[in-house]
């Protein structure tokens, strides 16, 4: 046969053997073997089949890996920033993300004489599962051997670093910082008790005449609410008169001026008799202090007995906010606390001001402390009875070592987390917790500032963790006879 129908005839069965190998893949079957063809001399002198120093790829192109051996990897064609492909890897090929060094010495352990015994078989691809004889994975690779001195550090787990990109493993270094937890609570507004005066009378009077100033209304300081008829008012400043004409300086008139003082009479009024040496028939009663009228009782012509309330006013300028505090959040609430307030008629708008007082007592009904905050209240927008929504910053300000909420796996008797000590490799401790707040939880003990920590997937290197111990403590219970 010409050497031309050699090559047709070959052509035509590495053409065939490449389909069948193609179906075959598809099917999970056994590829055929086309080792022969290497003995064919003049099929690689021809340039038909290049020699190899490797083994063929073949099956389908199970992921791309990067061309510099880095640890990325991609389920789809790719390029590097430089612009070069990555390289594609087929399903025969010895697939593994760990470090190939590691892998060799595994490899080369037992043929040291024999010494080490083969604990169990793990899973290639760095999946949790193990036999304790050879086998091989779906896509037909060897379990790979794990002898013993290899599992000495039983407080940590390694993972390969494909497996950690695959599960979207990230840490975070522990840092210090204030762990701030608001308390939200409920809250009225009232009114400042130091800031509210009564307007009333030491003696019978009759009400003359009312100023114009209703419920509600603003009143200032020293603004005439009433005029009033006493008759004790009156002969108290006859008495206080008498003594001013005669001379008086000492004793008498010294006690006529007290009995005015003691009747409530303004120091205004006094000076106006002592001016005018005339007592007037109707004394003015003045506001004490600015402030709006809570309360209106007087009426023209009524007759008022010692002690009846003819006005209440109250200054506004600084009121309470109370807040029921529930007793299992009381003891995060601290007196000084810095306290937002948001009122339910006014939307979008805050107020601030700081725990003034923890009362010193617990409603049996509802388990809550009333706790008071004082604000500031210039413009007059808090009026007494409103609702408002109360925040209360807890917490002691000072710098803990924290790390964020998810950080910490809860098992119900211990808290965990997972550390991570370089290389692939993790180590679960148990620490204890303190206060949580703003997404952070401050670990009291078992880690220090600057521990590299995991806060996404986690729960993966922990069940990882716990098999790893199961498997450690089936191979111990193996060994006793």
């Amino acid at each position: 046969m010409s050497r031309a129908g050699r090559i047709g005839l070959t052509l035509a069965a590495v053409l065939a053997a490449g389909a069948g190998g193609y179906w075959a893949g598809h099917r999970d079957l056994a590829l055929p073997d086309l080792s022969w063809l290497r003995a064919v001399p003049w099929l690689e002198s021809a340039g038909i089949l290049q020699a190899s120093a490797g083994p063929a790829q073949s099956g389908p192109v199970i992921y791309y890996r990067d061309p510099d051996g880095q640890p990325f990897y991609s389920a789809v064609p790719k390029k590097t920033a430089d612009g070069r492909d990555f390289l594609a890897v087929h399903a025969d090929e010895d697939v593994s993300f760990e470090d190939k060094s590691a892998n060799k010495d595994v490899a080369a352990a037992p043929a040291n004489g024999g010494a080490k015994r083969v604990l169990y078989y793990r899973n290639p691809m760095g999946l949790p599962d193990t036999s304790p004889t050879p086998k091989k994975d779906s896509m037909g690779m060897d379990y790979i051997p794990v002898y013993e001195g290899e599992d000495e550090d039983s407080s940590s787990v390694k993972v390969a670093p494909g497996k950690l990109q695959r599960t979207g493993v990230r840490t975070e270094a522990a840092a210090e910082r204030a762990i701030v937890n608001p308390v939200r609570v409920p809250g009225t507004v009232q009114l400042d008790e130091r800031r509210v005066t009564v307007v009333a009378t030491r003696s019978d009077a009759f009400i003359n005449t009312v100023a114009s100033v209703t419920t509600g209304d603003r009143i200032a300081k020293g603004q005439a609410l009433l005029q009033l008829y006493s008759p004790e008012i009156a002969a108290a400043g006859a008495q206080f008169l008498t003594d001013l004409n005669s001379g008086g300086r000492d004793g008498g008139l010294g006690g006529a001026r007290r009995r005015l003082e003691n009747f409530g009479v303004s120091p205004e009024a006094i000076a106006e008799i002592e001016r005018t040496r005339k007592v007037p028939l109707s004394m003015t009663w003045r506001a004490p202090r600015d402030g709006i009228v809570l309360q209106r009782n007087a009426v023209e012509g009524m007759k008022a007995a010692p002690g009846d309330i003819l006005f209440r006013l109250a200054d506004i300028s600084t009121v309470w906010v109370v807040a029921d505090v529930p007793e299992y959040q009381l003891g995060a609430v601290k007196v000084g606390a810095a306290a937002t307030i948001r009122l339910r008629s006014q939307p979008g708008q805050t107020f601030t001001g700081r725990v003034a007082l923890i009362y010193p007592q617990v409603a049996t009904d509802t388990r809550t402390t009333k706790v008071r905050i004082e604000i500031p209240n210039p413009d007059g927008m808090m009026l007494p009875d409103m609702y408002a929504d109360v925040e209360i910053a807890s917490g002691s300000g000072g710098q803990v070592v924290a790390v964020p909420d998810n950080a910490v796996i809860d098992t119900g008797s211990r808290q965990v987390v997972i550390v991570y000590k370089g290389d692939g490799r993790f180590e679960p401790r148990q620490v204890q917790v303190g206060q949580q707040g703003g997404g952070f939880t401050e670990i009291r003990s078992g880690i220090t500032a600057g521990d590299k920590i995991v806060v996404a997937a986690n729960f993966l290197i922990d069940a990882e963790s716990n098999l790893k111990a199961a498997m450690n403590g089936m191979t111990s219970a193996e060994a006793t006879p």
